[in-house]
């Protein structure tokens, strides 16, 4: 739970000026509904293996209780899921049971974003998931959601990992990449396939 009570007032406040994209986690819908936040988006990260929801997050929450949170703050706002590939050390390790539980409601926005192996944490030392694994996930996505807009978001790891992902996002029928690489931008001309550019939160579009 994130405990936005606190500062409800100031949030509240930004959206004179800003769209606003809450990232709620497990905060009851109830209580975000009582906050009166004229929230645009909530982003929710879905975890479809229990054992890494306990490892990554401490929590032990099953995938049908994520379910239950999507339907329910789908109540108070627009909610965009957002799965992590390679989650558990770089496996893959309930992605597909995610998108698949995805696919029983109306879903018209999915984010995915890359395990970054980061200095300071137990998987400092892990390697992001392969390529293929993660080509193969993007392009199952899109198989089994044809109406949803499929995004490849911001965090994702960088210098030629990252290039051959955009190559392989683009290939594997995404809807859009945040921060593309040259190399993701030439496959979509080379696709002729059409651009359009925005400044913003890839959930908010």
């Amino acid at each position: 739970m994130v405990p936005l009570g606190a500062h409800a007032r100031e949030i509240a406040g930004l959206a004179k000026d800003h769209r606003l994209n809450l990232h709620v986690g497990l905060m009851d819908a109830s209580q975000l509904a009582q906050l009166q936040i004229p929230v645009d988006v909530i982003s929710m990260d879905i975890v479809g293996d229990r054992e890494t929801a306990l490892e990554v997050y401490g929590l032990d929450v099953t995938l049908d209780r994520y379910m239950a949170q999507l339907d329910a703050l789908r109540q108070v706002a627009p909610v965009v899921p957002h799965i992590t590939i390679g989650l558990h050390a770089g496996q893959i390790r309930g992605e597909y049971a995610a998108i698949d539980a995805l696919k029983e409601r109306p879903t018209d926005r999915l984010v995915f974003i890359v395990l970054i192996p980061t200095p300071g944490t137990r998987y400092a030392a892990c390697d992001p998931p392969p390529l293929e694994e993660v080509a193969d996930v993007l392009a199952y996505a899109r198989c089994v959601l044809p109406e949803c807009r499929i995004y490849l978001g911001c965090m994702r790891p960088h210098g030629r990992y990252r290039q051959q992902l955009d190559v392989l996002a683009v290939r594997a029928g995404v809807n859009a990449i945040v921060n593309p690489t040259r190399a993701g931008e030439q496959a979509v001309q080379a696709a002729g396939l059409s651009v359009i550019r925005g400044d913003e939160c890839c959930a908010l579009y």
